[in-house]
């Protein structure tokens, strides 16, 4: 009877230790998850901050585009106060769309394309554009582990119990996912 006392006390020795360690990993991978969408945040705040200065340049030589320029403003606006994942990744897809079109303006007009500030900032943009990419995939990756580890059994069981929730995807839109077709 007294070594059945023994095995009870062990088990649930094991018992919480596990719980435990479930525990902290939860707590880590969340931390780390969070980390990475403040990342992404970061590079988001870098392009809302160059694009004011892409639009007074554009200004200087496309002065009859004004209603892309409001176009652009509107969405960098929306992208600013947009609030969650999917929401931040909608606002931010329709700004990229919007950035397209003022590089398709600029190719009407030869001397801003030649302007050293225009291209600085292009290549600004383009090199905070790929950082958006890599703050995305790290993002994803980090929220695929999370969701993985409260999914599995028997963790689900302690994150269910803990109150754990799924982070969601930074997700590309489905008008950035399509072939771009190219003619000559």
């Amino acid at each position: 009877m007294q070594y059945l006392g023994w095995i009870i006390l062990v088990i649930a020795v094991l018992v919480v230790f596990w719980l435990i360690l479930v525990f902290n990993s939860l707590i880590r991978l969340k931390n780390r998850t969070q980390e990475a969408f403040s990342d992404i945040d970061v590079q988001l705040k870098r392009r809302h901050d160059l694009i004011p200065n892409l639009i007074e340049t554009v200004k200087g030589y496309a002065t009859h585009e004004k209603e892309l320029f409001e176009k652009v403003t509107q969405a960098r606006s929306a992208a600013i106060n947009a609030q969650g994942t999917a929401e931040k990744g909608k606002a931010e897809n329709a700004l990229s769309q919007t950035l397209k079109s003022i590089f398709a303006v600029a190719e009407n007009y030869p001397d801003l394309k030649a302007s050293q500030n225009f291209l600085k900032l292009q290549d600004e943009l383009s090199d905070t554009e790929n950082k958006i990419q890599a703050a995305r995939r790290f993002y994803n990756g980090n929220v695929r582990d999370f969701n993985t580890k409260i999914e599995v059994f028997p963790n689900n069981m302690v994150a269910g119990t803990l109150g754990f929730k799924k982070f969601e995807f930074f997700q590309a839109e489905v008008g950035e996912k399509e072939n771009i077709e190219v003619k000559f």
